[in-house]
């Protein structure tokens, strides 16, 4: 399975564990623009910053609907950010949109968090693995 990687690009370097656990299972990953680059940076707020400038400096969220329609699913790193566990931010979010009307599968790395827009989320059906790589299929 071809499986686009989402989430906050704090998160940077649990998305580069994901794609090892997901290549080690036999799928083909996508990696969001940069991700070696912010799993790089010293801290999660320099993360942020960078994130926000080259979203518009590089087009990077038509580039990467793009790679979404090209998959077929999505797994959303989620993790703990803004003392909110398994946060989804606006991003994400956004993407896990894309994958639901495009029809792709939808992973959570984990549980739905407690946030304005849960309902949303629930409404696309993800699939929360609780860090079980085994369970995308």
């Amino acid at each position: 399975m071809k499986i686009a990687i989402c989430g906050s690009m704090t998160l940077a370097q649990k998305m580069l564990e994901a794609e090892r656990e997901l290549r080690a299972r036999g799928h083909k990953v996508i990696l969001p623009e940069f991700v070696q680059e912010y799993a790089a940076l010293e801290n999660a707020e320099e993360r942020h910053s960078e994130s926000a400038r080259n979203k518009v400096q590089s087009d990077l969220i038509r580039r990467y609907y793009q790679k979404i329609m090209e998959s077929d699913a999505v797994l959303v790193v989620n993790g703990e950010r803004h003392g909110i566990q398994n946060y989804i931010g606006g991003n994400a979010f956004l993407e896990m949109g894309f994958a639901h009307v495009l029809v792709k599968g939808i992973y959570l790395l984990n549980p739905v968090p407690e946030m304005i827009y849960t309902d949303e989320i629930k409404a696309m059906q993800p699939i929360v693995i609780n860090g079980d790589y085994d369970l995308v299929e």
